[in-house]
Parts: C-alpha cells; structure tokens; sequence
C-alpha cells in the first residue's frame, strides 16, 4: 500500500475509536469518583453499615418535622392496618391509646416511622463486624445481634417482642430475617392500633447508597392477621453528626396516667 493510501485509511478509521473514548470520558470525566467508592468496608470487604443513623433530625426537630410531612402528596401506598382481614379490622375498630402496649416500656414489632431499627424512636445505631450485626435502638435501650455466618434461627427459643434474627449478604446488601414474634406487641405505636400475631416475619434490606446513606427495604408477612404481605416504602437514613446514642430510660410509671387518661376518650 502507497503511503497517500495508508494515511487517507488511518484518517477514516480514527473517527469512530475517537467517539467511542469520547463518550468513556463524558460518562466517566477525569477525577470523578463513584459514590460507592466513598463507603467504607470491613476487613472481609463488605460494607461497613456502621453508624448512628436518623432521619436528620430527632424527634421535635425540624428535619423529624419535615420527614413526616414528606410523600403526603398524592396516594399514600398501603399501610400495614390498610391490609388487616375483615376479622382484624373490626378488632382494631375496638381498641383506642389505652391499649399501646408502649405505654407499659414494651417496644414495637417494626418501628413507628417504618423503620425498625428506630422502634419507637427517630435515632438508631449500627455496629458491623464480618460476623455479628448489632442493631441498637435509643428506645428502651433496645437491640438485636444479627449473626451473619448462616446459622438457622434458634427454634429451641420462647417467643419474644422482637424475634429471632438471622442474616446474610446478597452482594452488597444486607438481608435481615426475623421471625418468633410474640403477639404482645404492635407494629406501630403512638396510639396507632397496629396488632398482630405470633405468625408475624420480617425481612428487610439494608444497602448503604454511599458514604452518608443507608437505604432499607423491609417485607412484613403475617397471614394469619394481613391478607397479604406489606412492602413498606423504602426509607432513607442519614449518617447522624454523632457517635453513641444518648440513654432513653422507660420504667412504665410515666405510661400509667396516659393509659387512664386514653381509656375514656372511647366513651365521648
């Protein structure tokens, strides 16, 4: 091939490596970083979930005002009490504030603004080792050790106010199985009549979206109450400018006059 020739063939085979390193650099500019390269990881190379973990702000806050006005536009998604059995409905129909067992320091099932790691609070905390998870709620000096090395649930266990906890991970995710609930407890409080039943399951999905966010996914079952299972909106959490939770002490005295102050507004 004559030089002349081989360079109007170079000439005309540049234009499409060139798109294509074009595009590579438009997706991809010089110095950008990935979000996910920001999240810190364990020894084993899985996320670090980490952290205290709010909604950005505690309960009072403007940030905790916001959330609760956040996705009131529109149709809200079904609730939990939106999917009770006709039975269960009527049940609930009956029961009013005086019946909250939180009144009485029992915590809840799930968690009052969907989120269970909070129970009954705003702020939870998280402590990740390759072996053991341990979710910690402000509430009640609540927690949970999620032992991630696949072992079975203990079915040798009595039944309790916030189950038995089993986990693993799928990718970077990290799944939560609960089951052997008691039926003493309910899903929600603050008067939100949310009852259910020993059958109650929960699987939820934590992912930590990047360095400052944990997004969590959950699955509430229980067909002997729902007639059919609640996929709960996803909610995201914040990494809080703090480190430890502050102590959030609960005796049941200070629950006694709410209780009778509760029981006759069914009545008027």
């Amino acid at each position: 091939m004559r030089k002349r020739d081989l360079l109007k063939t170079t000439r005309l085979a540049w234009p499409v490596p060139a798109a294509i390193c074009l595009a590579l650099l438009l997706a991809h500019p010089a110095g950008a970083q990935d979000a996910t390269d920001d999240i810190p990881r364990m020894a084993d190379g899985r996320p670090d979930l980490s952290g205290v973990w709010w909604g950005g702000g505690d309960v009072g806050s403007p940030a905790f005002a916001q959330r609760l006005r956040a996705g009131r536009d529109g149709e809200p998604p079904p609730s939990f009490t939106d999917l009770y059995q006709p039975w269960a409905a009527e049940r609930a129909a009956q029961m009013s504030d005086e019946h909250d067992p939180t009144l009485g320091c029992i915590p809840t099932a799930f968690g009052t603004l969907n989120v269970r790691l909070w129970d009954a609070g705003a702020v939870g905390q998280i402590i990740s080792t390759p072996d053991m998870v341990a979710l910690l709620s402000e509430t009640y000096h609540g927690y949970q050790l999620v032992p991630t090395d696949g072992r079975p649930h203990r079915d040798y266990l009595p039944p309790s106010w916030r189950g038995d906890a089993v986990g693993h991970w799928d990718g970077d995710v990290f799944v939560v199985e609960v089951e052997n609930f008691t039926d003493q407890t309910w899903i929600w409080a603050e008067g939100r009549v949310s009852f259910h039943s020993d059958a109650l399951r929960i699987v939820e999905r934590y992912r930590r979206a990047d360095a400052d966010t944990l997004q969590v996914d959950a699955v509430v079952e229980d067909p002997d109450v729902l007639a059919e299972p609640w996929t709960v909106p996803t909610q995201t959490l914040q990494l809080a400018p703090f480190d430890q939770l502050l102590p959030l002490n609960c005796v049941g005295a200070e629950g006694k006059e709410l209780m009778e102050a509760a029981a006759p507004l069914r009545t008027r």
